[in-house]
């Protein structure tokens, strides 16, 4: 009897400790609402800004390296078309695979942006100009020593959040990024899960390879971030009868998935509209019940992405949907490109 009392205080212990663990700001692709994403200078100020964690999206270049990239083509972050107009792919697009790393970091980096008439248009009006000053993209390997050596000099131990993209059309060009990710994490000493960092995914199947496979052959066991994305947002494929079709997410986003995504993952990653119900004119909000479930069954929940400069019709202004992300559904932490505003928002709430 005493055992089975232990066992549910055991239990009960560790379902609390969800609620009981500080809440975090994951900087996303830096402070991107300020600065160029993903560019030293973004990340600097993320650091400058409190941010818990620094988020690197992460793809393989020509020559075998980690680029940090939030997408797979450099079109709409460089200058990469006028540079090398004649290096695209037949879709149109330049993809960093085609080009080596030093190509690359030669390339004037900006904030995001899309041809509308033919004319580069900013994918944000009131964020930084595009292509003003001097920025360049950077290899993951650089990042950690960047941040590594931030911590050095400050005395602070912020974290990384590395994402890795696509490995399905990693895999279909012959690499295999996600063992180059892993053999770099434990080259930069992260290797447990009780080390700051968090390894992100879309493709579930490469997370179960990680638990599986990969992580005990090379001996890397850190935390593993489930992402959820909507499935006509085309973000990863599996292959089936031998050919690559586009991977269901359907079934991921009921409370009831949280069981079996538990058994190799330690935290899910879900736009933050999974969390809430709100019907499109109205202002009430309710729970969705997954990230209830998700703590129910262990998981953490960090949901992405928080945007001041994009924010749902249903609150009137930032903070309002801190509070129903941070105090209304319990999340560990979330993604945003102000991470100053998430810092202040914790500070000011006593959560941190």
């Amino acid at each position: 009897m005493l055992c089975r009392v232990l066992s549910v205080a055991f239990l009960l212990t560790i379902s609390v400790s969800a609620y009981a663990a500080p809440q975090f700001v994951v900087a996303h692709r830096g402070a991107s609402g300020y600065l160029p994403e993903h560019t030293l200078p973004a990340k600097a100020l993320a650091f400058a800004q409190g941010a818990d964690y620094l988020e690197q999206d992460l793809v393989m270049t020509k020559d075998d390296q980690l680029l940090v990239l939030h997408g797979l083509v450099l079109d709409n972050v460089t200058d990469v078309a006028t540079r090398y107009p004649d290096r695209a792919r037949k879709d149109g697009h330049f993809y960093a695979i085609d080009f080596t790393l030093a190509e690359i970091k030669a390339l004037k980096a900006t904030n995001w942006f899309h041809y509308v008439d033919g004319k580069a248009t900013p994918g944000f009006k009131d964020r930084f100009p595009i292509f003003k000053s001097d920025f360049h993209m950077h290899s993951f390997q650089e990042e950690i020593e960047f941040i590594q050596g931030l911590n050095f000099s400050t005395g602070r131990n912020v974290g990384i959040f590395p994402e890795i993209k696509a490995p399905w059309f990693h895999m279909k060009e012959g690499k295999d990024i996600t063992a180059k990710v892993l053999s770099v994490l434990k080259e930069y000493g992260y290797t447990t899960k009780n080390d700051n960092v968090y390894l992100q995914c879309f493709d579930p199947n490469e997370l179960k390879r990680i638990k599986i496979e990969l992580g005990p052959r090379l001996g890397v066991n850190v935390k593993l971030v489930q992402l959820i994305a909507y499935t006509d947002w085309n973000e990863t494929k599996e292959k089936k009868h031998g050919q690559w079709i586009n991977y269901n997410y359907d079934l991921m986003m009921k409370p009831d998935s949280m069981k079996e995504i538990s058994q190799y993952a330690d935290a899910i990653s879900p736009d933050y509209h999974m969390l809430l119900n709100n019907k499109d004119g109205e202002t009430a909000v309710s729970s969705t019940g997954l990230a209830e479930a998700a703590h129910a069954n262990h998981l953490q929940v960090i949901p992405f992405s928080v945007l001041s400069d994009r924010l749902p019709k249903y609150t009137k202004d930032v903070n309002q949907l801190y509070s129903l992300l941070y105090n209304k559904e319990h999340v560990d932490g979330l993604f945003t490109d102000f991470p100053d505003k998430a810092v202040n928002f914790l500070k000011n709430n006593n959560r941190k």
